[in-house]
This record gives C-alpha cells, sequence and structure tokens, in this order.
C-alpha cells in the first residue's frame, strides 16, 4: 500500500513539474531572463553589480529564505551543542606568540575588509553573504590566536535579531509604498555612486551583520564543544 501512495505522489509531482516546465518558453530570445537583467539591470535597479541586482532586487524574497535557513540552521546546531556540554571547564593551552600577535593586529583589519565588502556589494563582486563570511573568519582567528576571548552571546543575538529585523522591515515598506514585497521604493540614485542601487545598500548591510554574527555564533559554539 505505501509503494501504492509513493508511486502515485511521484506521478503527481512528475505531472506538476511538467505542466510548470511546459509553460516555460525555452529558447525564446525576447523572454531569456539573463539577457533581461543584462539589459535592463543597472537601469531598474540602479546595481553596476549586476548579480547584486538579481539577488538582492529580482530574488530577493529567496535570499531572505537563505538568510532563514542559515539562522535556522545556527539555532539547531546552538541547541544541540548547549544539550552535549557538560558542566566540567576546560583549561585551553595558550597560542604561540605568532599567532597571538597576528589575532590581534589582524583582527580590526578583516572586520573592517568585511565591512567594506558588503557595503559596497552593489558596485563591486561582493555582498552581504561574502562580507559576513569575512568578519565571522575575523572571530575564528580570535579564537584561535586569543583563546581567552568569546564574543558576547546577547551583542551577537541583537545584531542577528536587528539584521533580519531590518530586512523584513524594508520589505513591508515596499509592500506600503508599492503595492508587493521587497520592492525597490528608494531613489535609484547614479550608477556606480556609492549612495546608489536604492534600498539593495541597506538590505546587504542587514545581510552582513546577520550572516556575520550568525556564523561567529556558530564557529563560538564548535569552539566551545572542542
Amino acid at each position: 500500500m505505501r509503494r501504492i501512495v509513493a508511486i502515485l505522489l511521484l506521478i503527481i509531482v512528475a505531472v506538476g513539474i511538467s505542466l510548470s516546465l511546459a509553460k516555460i518558453p525555452f529558447g525564446s530570445p525576447e523572454t531569456k531572463a539573463g539577457r533581461y537583467y543584462i539589459d535592463e539591470g543597472i537601469k531598474e535597479t540602479g546595481a553596476t553589480n549586476i548579480v547584486t541586482s538579481v539577488v538582492v532586487n529580482y530574488r530577493a524574497f529567496d535570499t531572505l529564505g537563505e538568510v532563514t535557513v542559515l539562522f535556522i540552521a545556527a539555532i539547531g546546531l546552538g541547541a544541540v551543542l548547549t544539550a552535549s556540554v557538560g558542566e566540567e571547564t576546560r583549561k585551553t593551552e595558550p597560542a604561540s606568540l605568532v599567532l597571538y600577535t597576528g589575532c590581534r593586529l589582524l583582527f580590526p583589519l578583516i572586520l573592517i575588509f568585511g565591512t567594506y565588502i558588503f557595503i559596497h556589494g552593489h558596485l563591486s563582486p561582493g555582498g552581504g553573504f561574502q562580507g559576513g563570511a569575512i568578519i565571522a573568519s575575523g572571530f575564528l582567528l580570535i579564537y584561535l590566536g586569543c583563546r581567552e576571548r568569546r564574543i558576547s552571546q546577547k551583542a551577537s543575538k541583537l545584531a542577528e535579531s536587528l539584521g533580519g529585523l531590518v530586512f523584513v522591515i524594508i520589505g513591508l515598506l515596499g509592500l506600503v509604498f508599492g503595492g508587493y514585497f521587497l520592492l525597490n521604493f528608494l531613489p535609484k540614485g547614479t550608477a556606480n555612486a556609492l549612495f546608489s542601487a536604492g534600498i539593495i545598500p541597506i538590505i546587504y548591510i542587514a545581510i552582513g551583520f546577520k550572516v556575520g554574527s550568525e556564523l561567529a555564533s556558530i564557529i563560538d559554539n564548535l569552539i566551545e564543544e572542542s
């Protein structure tokens, strides 16, 4: 009986996918999404980085889902590791002088570089995910070189929550001003200028803080467990 139900479900899914694909006009040059983004992306979004215009404007709702998946993964990992950690405190060996000195000198530079990446994501290759990952790598260096230091869980959760909240609020404002969620309702400005591309830089800043704090929290949980 289970096999019959499974086969019927597979047939229904296959038919649904086939009908959906049949409605897509493959091969028509006038309707190819890639060519449309390249030709119209800068004019419609103000972002000279076409990848950014796709990720944070045309597919912004999908990007919100990706950030949500990362958020759930961080919560799940934290819950699992917190449940498995005992009350025994472990002593850590101090890092070498080279690593200790390097982490103190490079950490602020890594934070500045990561911030630069997600602030300029609409102008050059990079963005919120890349900048957040760079910031998290700075905290990883801190854990390796300055082993007695740990991030503030309250500050990390605050940055994570504010990043997600800003993303959702921007989306709701687009719904209020333009009729649909995550509408790019702010002025596009001049292409190649820092203050341009409407809501895209704001969303990337929110994503940068959210991804950086989530990855740093994951690293902290893994270091604590090990």
